[in-house]
């Protein structure tokens, strides 16, 4: 079983920034797909960035997110820039590996003046 630990969330201002991690316990080359999720109050889980043969981002975050992963191939980052009140929500780290689905416990963002 693959251990997922999200961190980095909490409270930013209208066009604040903040990272988020995502540590896990699987070296990531072993991972067929990582990404981020999100899940707004009242609103079903969606995906915003996935890292496999290379890195895609949803239109609602793109140019402002970015997906990545560290040298040690052991951490998912996603950048977060010019963060809006609709980006609040939780966040969500998710691996994919042959069949196998792991999701992390999730980290709150809040988007707030």
């Amino acid at each position: 079983q693959v251990q997922l630990v999200e961190s980095g969330g909490g409270l930013v201002q209208p066009g604040g920034s903040l990272r988020l991690s995502c540590e896990t316990t699987r070296i990531i080359s072993s991972f067929n797909a990582m990404g981020w999720y999100r899940q707004a109050p009242g609103k079903q889980r969606e995906e915003i960035a996935r890292i496999s043969v290379g890195t895609n981002h949803e239109d609602s975050v793109k140019g402002r997110f970015t997906i990545s992963r560290d040298h040690a191939k052991t951490t998912l980052y996603l950048q977060m820039n010019s963060l809006k009140p609709e980006d609040k929500a939780d966040y969500y780290c998710h691996v994919l590996q042959g069949i196998n689905s792991s999701w992390g416990q999730g980290t709150q963002v809040t988007v707030s003046s």
